[in-house]
């Protein structure tokens, strides 16, 4: 007797053959994205992997698309981890994204061209906002951890180059969750005590290590600080662009306030 089967579910038996082989549930695919869109109400991202001879659709849903450290675009290439299943309303197999890494690239590198490049198109490092630290400073507010070399070295450099100076300290959380809003709230703190100086950094780490540095949180409660700002994070990270002077390459010292010019 022939079998006849309605199109849902031929499309349902595909899917459960996809589903129930294990190599298609965990693989890693390659390719340039195209066609990607992202609905801002869901979140949902929508693209096409493609290569030189096939293209491939793709699902980022929101839930792992928040996890991504770079914002995905059209002809990035990319590797992507994730699942092949049957989209069963339109009969369609697709990669469903769990994670996506820049194809030769570190995410953290892309992503921290993406934002420089949005935050200078903005304005947010032009020499017009800079200001000169002042030549002999009396009060020296400090955002930085209350602990480890970097407060005991700027203790130190101050006692020998200012021995008049008096320093504020704001213990800050310079890593990890909630750093970005620990710095931010320490310099608006320092901002309001009519000081003379800010300096705002850390010791040294890797680039994952001083990232809390390079967020718009970080960089916008530098840009919007009154007071002369030194950013000292080691090694580089954006946040010195926009500082006073700068020890290191973050965004907060591209964004925070003075010309640049070597210090101690």
């Amino acid at each position: 007797m022939m079998t006849v089967l309605s199109v849902s579910k031929l499309n349902f038996y595909l899917r459960a053959l996809l589903e129930g082989d294990a190599p298609l549930q965990n693989l890693y695919v390659s390719g340039e994205i195209s066609n990607f869109k992202r609905y801002p109400t869901s979140g949902h991202c929508y693209f096409t992997l493609r290569d030189e001879k096939a293209q491939l659709k793709c699902v980022l849903f929101a839930a792992q698309g928040a996890h991504l450290r770079f914002a995905p675009e059209n002809g990035m290439r990319v590797i992507c981890r994730g699942r092949v299943s049957v989209y069963g309303r339109d009969g369609v197999y697709q990669l469903y994204v769990d994670d996506m890494h820049p194809q030769g690239a570190g995410a953290l590198a892309v992503a921290f061209e993406q934002l420089k490049s949005r935050l200078a198109a903005a304005g947010l490092f032009d020499e017009s906002h800079k200001q000169p630290i002042p030549k002999y400073p009396r009060r020296i507010g400090v955002a930085t951890s209350a602990y480890g070399a970097a407060v005991a070295d700027i203790k130190q450099i101050t006692a020998r180059r200012f021995p008049a100076a008096e320093l504020v300290i704001a213990p800050t959380v310079v890593q990890g969750d909630g750093a970005p809003e620990s710095i931010a709230r320490s310099i608006e703190q320092l901002d309001k005590m009519g000081l003379d100086v800010l300096i705002v950094g850390r010791g040294g780490g890797s680039m994952e290590d001083l990232w809390a540095f390079n967020t718009e949180t970080v960089i916008n409660a530098v840009y919007t600080c009154k007071t002369p700002i030194i950013s000292a994070e080691c090694p580089h990270s954006w946040s010195t662009e926009n500082s006073s002077t700068c020890h290191s390459n973050s965004f907060c010292a591209q964004a925070a306030k003075v010309n640049i010019q070597k210090n101690e």
